[in-house]
């Protein structure tokens, strides 16, 4: 008698709601018919040519507005029935290529980023637009996730920002230039702008503006050619004298360093998340390998070190799962998100992306070196994930900060 068992997608978790497995068979279906067979042909092309005219990304963004997850329906549902059913959402579009899968989500992060600052206007402004999110700047990368500078080193200054806005009466004009890590910023139509703004002779953090990229004074730099996510395109926006109206500043100095908190706390769970798809894709193609290849005179998952290997693999994205969701279900629930939860979620789902990503490839010995198989493409992915969104490193120092109880030091 066989104990074995065929686990859903979603592995151990508890039985999705109607609704949850809808999306879930939904956005698979999609990560299968659109997502997988145009993935190798981007991640093979130049990062010019994956955002050309003839691109096949374009039609594919396209095709993904039928799934239905725009923040104005997500804005609908609870709070927690929407968290979870874009986590649900993401893992199946990631585990058919996380590079296309951040395209999908980063066309959210403007309305998303409006919604957390409780502007429905502005997020009926964004939503149905292609969106990126600018944050990083040349001389500031993690930076400029730590605008109450908890993290900067002893006797350290961050410097002079790169993209500084100032307010006119019912104006804010922008100058300025962020980083080639925008995500999204050469298809983008819409960004959601965090820089430094300028008061009183005073440049301090800041403001968050939306941006329409085709204002007058916007440039895109080129797109950068990276070693993964190379699906998901990423380059420099220079911004020279950008004339906006007032209500286009959706989160004014006093209330940005909490936005940023709640920003990072959102996006950290979500490419978190999208780690668990690359995970659970590496270690699928593994475990169907590890049942046809032979060695030693029989398949190699009746070898005890592939099998230990593979339990592993399993165990560590159950974990990772179930800390990703466990972060985002606190956050849609409590009073106040918990950052240092969604770190936590964020590096513990890179980190066992690129472990599990790397083991799938020893799995496949030889031939995971090559482009013959997707096991390469894998782990160049999950390597990029861990530096996404802030690295794993500053990460961790910002998630520590937050352990700090100001009540028990001086």
């Amino acid at each position: 008698m066989s104990n074995y068992i065929d686990l859903p997608m979603s592995g151990l978790e508890g039985p999705l709601t109607e609704m949850e497995q809808a999306v879930q068979d939904m956005c698979h279906r999609f990560a299968v018919e659109e997502i997988r067979p145009i993935a190798v042909k981007v991640d093979e092309m130049s990062a010019q040519e994956a955002v050309a005219a003839d691109s096949p990304v374009w039609n594919m963004l396209k095709k993904s507005k039928e799934l239905g997850l725009s923040i104005s329906a997500m804005m609908e549902l609870e709070p927690n029935e929407r968290s979870r059913l874009m986590l649900i959402a993401c893992e199946e579009l990631a585990w058919g290529d996380v590079g296309l899968a951040g395209m999908i989500l980063v066309n959210q992060m403007p309305a998303l980023y409006s919604a957390l600052a409780g502007r429905m206007d502005m997020v009926e402004y964004c939503d149905g637009k292609l969106g990126c999110w600018g944050i990083t700047e040349p001389d500031h990368g993690s930076d400029m996730l730590d605008p109450v500078n908890a993290n900067v080193a002893d006797n350290g200054k961050y410097g002079r920002a790169n993209c500084i806005a100032r307010i006119e009466g019912d104006k804010v004009i922008i100058n300025g230039q962020k980083s080639a890590w925008v995500s999204g910023s050469m298809t983008a139509e819409v960004c959601a702008l965090y820089c430094h703004v300028e008061q009183n002779g005073e440049i301090k953090p800041g403001v968050t503006v939306i941006v329409p990229l085709n204002a007058q004074g916007v440039t895109r730099g080129k797109p950068l050619d990276k070693v993964g996510f190379r699906g998901l395109n990423q380059g420099e926006l220079y911004f020279d004298n950008v004339e906006l109206p007032i209500e286009h500043m959706i989160i004014g100095p006093e209330d940005y360093a909490h936005q940023v908190y709640e920003t990072l706390a959102e996006a950290n769970v979500h490419v978190g998340n999208m780690a668990v798809g690359i995970a659970r894709a590496a270690y699928e193609h593994a475990l169907e390998y590890a049942h046809e290849r032979i060695a030693g005179g029989q398949v190699i998952i009746k070898h005890q070190t592939v099998k230990y290997r593979l339990f592993h693999m399993f165990r560590k994205i159950e974990c990772a799962r179930a800390m990703v969701r466990r972060a985002g279900e606190y956050n849609a629930t409590a009073p106040s998100a918990a950052l240092q939860g969604s770190i936590a979620a964020k590096v513990t789902a890179t980190q066992t992306a690129f472990e599990v990503a790397s083991d799938a490839l020893q799995i496949f010995g030889g031939n995971g070196v090559t482009k013959e198989y997707p096991m390469e493409k894998l782990l160049r992915d999950a390597r990029a994930s861990m530096i996404a969104d802030g690295c794993n490193e500053f990460l961790a120092l910002k998630g520590g900060s937050l352990l700090i109880n100001p009540d028990l030091v001086n």
